[in-house]
């Protein structure tokens, strides 16, 4: 297939780009005008300019391609209005998706978040087929925004659109530029983030995330989510490796009151002019609304197992992290 990527100066979108080349794939990637495009040197992918802003621009940049994996994700990362946030992440996808339109792709695979996903009822793992009955009511501008995207995503494949939804967990890995979720290994490893907040979660290596969006887009049945899974651990268990990993004391669990109360104070500070919030209102949400996940759907559609264990998923992340000067 020939595939084109979008996000691929990203974490996860770069490891997509890997795994599709090391499948002989015939690869494309997708960057804005002005980005950073020394972190794709390590890409034999062909390099076209287009924005996610521009819907006109994608349809000529996507010409000749098979399926897109869009992993260029609406990421919140400063404190603004929920409803703000909602609204420009939704205008962004719309676009993208009226491209789509004008394209006879096989697939589109829209890269999700297990935010999206609700607890299930009787306290078992997160499982791919769990949706929200109406709007969550925790106004969070991360989960409103991935909610509201996931419920478009789905939307668009009622509606014709070959879509799939594929959901990696907690991801780690390299090429994490933000940092997005591996700001948990830079901040604990710097010693900048002396308390946790409990709770289970799911990771995931970043190279296995990629593989398993390259499956989804390859096998992946239109209109269905899968989601991508690694080892089922808690943040106890997570930050006591990251703590290991980098020779120093773990860091300690607070109440989820108190990093909230945090949070809001280092997004008022920042407001008048401090510096970006450590933890913001994302942190809050990633830490307050994990569980541990199923991805038995994606093993039997998709073929789908991760290979690369969460201590050595979090050895990578922290080498890579140090070769770029993030962590001392």
């Amino acid at each position: 297939m020939r595939i084109a990527i979008i996000g691929a100066t990203g974490m996860i979108g770069h490891h997509t780009a890997l795994a599709a080349e090391k499948a002989g794939h015939d690869t494309v990637v997708l960057h804005r005008k002005g980005s950073s495009t020394q972190h794709l040197d390590d890409l034999r992918a062909e390099r076209r300019v287009a924005s996610l802003d521009e819907p006109q621009h994608l349809v000529a940049a996507l010409q000749g391609v098979d399926a897109v994996i869009n992993c260029a994700g609406y990421y919140p990362t400063v404190p603004r209005p929920w409803r703000e946030e909602v609204a420009r992440a939704s205008q962004q996808m719309a676009g993208f998706y009226a491209a789509c339109r004008e394209l006879p792709l096989q697939k589109i695979v829209y890269l999700g978040a297990a935010i999206a996903l609700p607890p299930a009822a009787d306290g078992s793992p997160g499982h791919a087929d769990l949706r929200y009955a109406a709007q969550p009511v925790n106004r969070n501008p991360y989960l409103q925004v991935k909610w509201a995207l996931d419920e478009m995503a789905l939307q668009q494949a009622a509606q014709g659109l070959p879509v799939v939804i594929g959901i990696p967990s907690m991801t780690f890995g390299e090429y994490d530029y933000g940092p997005t979720t591996g700001r948990l290994i830079v901040e604990i490893a710097n010693g900048r983030m002396p308390r946790y907040v409990r709770g289970p979660r799911n990771c995931i290596y970043a190279g296995d995330a990629g593989r398993g969006l390259l499956a989804c887009a390859t096998q992946g049945r239109a209109g269905q989510r899968y989601v991508l899974t690694g080892e089922n651990t808690d943040m106890d268990h997570l930050t006591r490796l990251i703590a290991e990993a980098a020779g120093i004391t773990p860091p300690q669990p607070v109440a989820l009151g108190m990093a909230k109360l945090v949070s809001r104070i280092q997004g008022w500070k920042w407001k008048l002019g401090g510096p970006p919030p450590v933890i913001t209102p994302t942190a809050i949400a990633v830490m307050s609304a994990g569980q541990h996940l199923d991805g038995r759907k994606a093993a039997d559609e998709l073929g789908f197992q991760a290979e690369v264990s969460l201590a050595d998923a979090i050895a990578r992340a922290l080498a890579w992290f140090k070769t770029q000067g993030m962590v001392g």
